[in-house]
C-alpha cells in the first residue's frame, strides 16, 4: 500500500550520535501504516516514494513528538492552600508530616468518582497534547489502598479511548504511608503495596513499578521489597530518588536494572557511573526544583561526563509540581540546571522514551519508528526551548495522519 511523503519542512531526528539535533534543512519524510519508511534531504528522495502522496508542511519545524515520562496527572482536589503555606516558609516535609502533602491528595482523589478523575486528568493531558506531547507515563500513588490504586490505573489507561495519546502506567502504591498505617510502613508494604501489585499486574494494570526511597517516603530495604516482587513478576522499576537526601536509591535501583532514577538534586557524582555502567535515565523534574524553591542542582557535569541519558519531565502533580506543560519544563531544564536546548530537546523526546522502555517506537525521527511528530511555527529547535509559554505548535502527525493543532 502506497504511503505519504511530507514535504518543505525542517526535521529535527534527534537521531542519537547526532549534532545540531540531527537537523535536516530540507526534510523529506516518508510515512507508511504508520511508520517511517525513509527521513532524509528532500534532494534524495528515492524514487521508491516518487509517486507516494505529497502533503506539503510550508516550511514547518518537525520533531519527534514529545514524550512526558513522569507524571502523577490523575488525582483529586488541588493543594493551592499549600503552594500559599510554602511562601510563608513553610517546607515541604513540614506540611507532609502536619497531614497536608501527598495524604491530603489522597483524600481528595478517595472521595472523586471516575468520572470525575478522568475529567480532571483530561484537561491536563489537553495542555500536554498543545506542547506536542503523544506519550504520558501516569502513576498511581494517591489511592494507598489496594482497590483505589488499581482504580486511578484504570482511569489512567482510560484516557486512551479519548485523546490521541498512548499512556504507560507505573504502580506507585510506595509512594506514601496512609494515615490508617501511621507508623507501620512494613506492613503497609506487605499488605497493600505487594499483594496490590500482584493484583494489577494479574488485570494489566501495570507497565512499571515506581517507589518513593525518601525520609519521608519508604526506606531502600522497604523499596527492595517491592522491587524483588516487580522482579518476580517481570516488570522493570523505576524510582523516586535523592529528591531531599542521598539514600542511595538510584544506586539499589541500577542494581535491578532500572529503567529511570528519578529527581537526583541529591545524587552523589561518583554514583553517576552507577547510572550509566546500568543503562539507567536520569529523569529530572525541574518543576519540583522550581515550586519547592530547591537550591540544591543535580550533578550535571557528572551525568555529562559519564554519558548518563538524561530526560525531562513535567512531574505533573497538585503538590510539589503543579505544571503541565512540557515545554515549560524544558525552559527550567536550560534556565535553572544549565542544559543546553539540544539537550532539554533530546531528553523530551529520545531519552524519555528510553526511560519509558519505548525507545523502539518514539523518540527519534528514523525509519522503523512510529510516525508520531510535532509540527511547530518557529525557525530553529533552540526556540522551543527559549521561549516561555504561547501556543508554537502548527500540528500533529499521528500514526502519519495529520491533525491541525
Amino acid at each position: 500500500m502506497a504511503g505519504r511523503v511530507f514535504t518543505h519542512c525542517k526535521a529535527a531526528t534527534l537521531v542519537a550520535g547526532a549534532t545540531g539535533y540531527g537537523l535536516v534543512e530540507d526534510a523529506a519524510i516518508a510515512v507508511q501504516e504508520g511508520r517511517i519508511s525513509w527521513v532524509g534531504d528532500a534532494t534524495d528522495l528515492p524514487q521508491d516514494y516518487a509517486e507516494w502522496e505529497k502533503v506539503e508542511l510550508e516550511g514547518a519545524l518537525v520533531t519527534p513528538a514529545l514524550v512526558d515520562c513522569h507524571t502523577h496527572l490523575v488525582f483529586g482536589g488541588d493543594r493551592s492552600r499549600e503552594f500559599a503555606l510554602r511562601l510563608q516558609g513553610a517546607s515541604y516535609e513540614e506540611i507532609a508530616k502536619a497531614g497536608g502533602g501527598i495524604r491530603s491528595t489522597v483524600s481528595a482523589t478517595r472521595q472523586a468518582t471516575d468520572e470525575d478523575l478522568l475529567a480532571r486528568a483530561l484537561r491536563r493531558v489537553d495542555d500536554l497534547l498543545a506542547d506536542g506531547v503523544a506519550v504520558i507515563e501516569v502513576k498511581s500513588g494517591y489511592g494507598l489502598t489496594i482497590e483505589q490504586e488499581m482504580r486511578m490505573l484504570r482511569v489512567a489507561r482510560a484516557i486512551e479511548g479519548h485523546r490521541p495519546v498512548r499512556i504507560r502506567t507505573s504502580w506507585l502504591a510506595a509512594h506514601a504511608l496512609p494515615t490508617e498505617f501511621e507508623g507501620e510502613a512494613d506492613r503497609y508494604i506487605d499488605e497493600i503495596v505487594i499483594p496490590g501489585l500482584e493484583a494489577a499486574v494479574a488485570e494489566g494494570l501495570v507497565d512499571a513499578v515506581d517507589g518513593f526511597c525518601e525520609g519521608i517516603g519508604f526506606s531502600p530495604a522497604q523499596i527492595r521489597k517491592v522491587f524483588d516482587k516487580a522482579r518476580e513478576l517481570g516488570v522493570r522499576v523505576k524510582l523516586h530518588a535523592e529528591q531531599l537526601s542521598d539514600l542511595k536509591g538510584s544506586v539499589m535501583a541500577a542494581e535491578y536494572g532500572a529503567l529511570s532514577a528519578d529527581h537526583l538534586e541529591w545524587l552523589a557524582p561518583e554514583d553517576a557511573a552507577i547510572l550509566a555502567e546500568k543503562g539507567v535515565v536520569a529523569v529530572l523534574l525541574p518543576g519540583a526544583f522550581y515550586a519547592l524553591r530547591e537550591t540544591r542542582l543535580p550533578p550535571l557535569d557528572a551525568l555529562r561526563e559519564n554519558g548518563v541519558a538524561m530526560a525531562l519531565a513535567t512531574d505533573c502533580n497538585p503538590g510539589s509540581s503543579p505544571m503541565s506543560s512540557l515545554r515549560l519544563a524544558m525552559n527550567m531544564g536550560c534556565t535553572l540546571f544549565r542544559m543546553t536546548p539540544e539537550e532539554a530537546l533530546a531528553g523530551a523526546t529520545r531519552h524519555a522514551a528510553k526511560a519509558l522502555a519505548l525507545a523502539e517506537d518514539h523518540g527519534t525521527i528514523e525509519a522503523g519508528k512510529r510516525a508520531d511528530l510535532a509540527l511547530w511555527d518557529v525557525s530553529h529547535p533552540d526556540y522551543l526551548s527559549y521561549w516561555i509559554g504561547g501556543h508554537l505548535l502548527r500540528g500533529r502527525i499521528t500514526a502519519g495522519s495529520y491533525h491541525d493543532a
